[in-house]
């Protein structure tokens, strides 16, 4: 049945249960089942909620994506509490992002993806959600330039590099870890995995210097 939203406050409460019946219907079902029937129904209400809130199909996958940008930020923020040193800052965001993905896997494929080949965010929104994630790792490649203990004139482009190493071996290990294990293979457990990414992004850095 549809609920009333005569008033700002029901229709952020509207908005909020939506979205967390998308983000259920998303880590039960995956991201192919991100109806607008399943997630009216998983929230109680009718498909004109999610018409009204988020404007259709489309504004409601950019909210998840803004929403998974979000989650992110946070993990990653709070892997670096504490750090101070520059190298130990850029490996606590590789951390911090392993443990966002591997906690929560259909919303990371859903941010670095295409499991839904028609939803893909504007580059203005990709720039604006990422930005606030990029920025942590781009300011620790900056804080080592500064220190000399990497050699890099462009400490953006720094980034990246670190950036492409932790997101390939982290998409690599989410693959690995979908399917039967591998005996003696790299990324046969959880402990190995981190254990790659270490020297994965070390290596790197290693180069850098």
């Amino acid at each position: 049945m549809p609920r009333d939203v005569s008033t700002p406050k029901e229709l952020g409460a509207l908005r909020q249960d939506l979205l967390d019946a998308a983000m259920r219907v998303l880590r039960e079902q995956g991201a192919p089942h991100l109806t607008l029937r399943r997630v009216a129904d998983a929230a109680g209400t009718s498909t004109m909620g999610i018409y009204t809130c988020f404007g259709g199909r489309s504004g409601l996958l950019e909210a998840i994506y803004r929403y998974g940008c979000g989650l992110l930020h946070e993990a990653m923020t709070t892997s670096l509490h504490g750090h101070t040193d520059p190298l130990a800052r850029i490996m606590a965001v590789a951390y911090g992002y392993r443990e966002f993905a591997l906690a929560d896997p259909a919303l990371y494929a859903l941010m670095f993806e295409r499991p839904l080949p028609d939803f893909d965010p504007s580059p203005e929104q990709r720039n604006d959600a990422l930005g606030r994630t990029f920025s942590l790792l781009t300011q620790a490649t900056t804080a080592a330039a500064e220190a000399r203990l990497i050699c890099s004139e462009d400490p953006v482009r720094a980034a990246y590099l670190v950036w492409t190493t932790i997101h390939g071996l982290v998409s690599i290990e989410l693959t690995c870890s979908s399917r039967s294990p591998l005996p003696g293979w790299f990324l046969n457990s959880r402990a190995e995995g981190e254990r790659v990414l270490t020297d994965g992004v070390r290596a790197l850095i290693s180069g850098l210097a």
